[in-house]
């Protein structure tokens, strides 16, 4: 059961990462006329193209391969069985990276809640918020399992 568990926390955190970084994260609305929606793979685009390259590694660095590594790392773990909780590189990375998982959830909500109070635009979640949160959220839950799992056969 637990297994099937897992297996199942895998595929959805990888479908929900990639939908996370291609769909749209929150729109815009201003003045009833206009409206902005950007994924956040267009946000790290059009950074670096309108110059502000290192915010664009920032953001890529911090939203798409922190993410990215940890789910891999968790994969990797989950298919190697490391020998002993809290021995192995992979052991070691994952709650580094661990700390950086919810951050751009966080900075979008924050973003999404000063735009409504600021009176100057509407701004609403969008799909690709939910999907990069729950991806977050599974990809802990995962690491989670997997430790739990460890520290029994310990």
């Amino acid at each position: 059961m637990l297994v099937w568990l897992k297996a199942f926390l895998l595929v959805a955190a990888a479908a929900s990462f990639a939908l996370g970084a291609t769909l749209p994260l929150m729109r815009f609305e201003s003045f009833y006329v206009f409206s902005t929606d950007a994924s956040l793979v267009e946000v790290i685009g059009s950074l670096w193209t309108e110059g502000d390259r290192l915010l664009a590694l920032l953001v890529g660095l911090v939203s798409i391969a922190f993410p990215l590594a940890k789910l891999l790392l968790v994969t990797a773990e989950l298919m190697a069985g490391a020998p002993q909780a809290g021995q192995g590189a992979l052991s070691r990375l994952v709650p580094v990276l661990s700390k950086w998982s919810m951050m751009d959830v966080l900075l979008v909500a924050i973003v999404i809640f000063a735009t409504k109070t600021s009176g100057l635009a509407q701004a609403f979640t969008q799909p690709g918020l939910w999907f990069y949160a729950g991806s977050s959220l599974a990809v802990a839950a995962l690491s989670g399992l997997n430790s739990r799992t460890l520290d029994r056969k310990t």
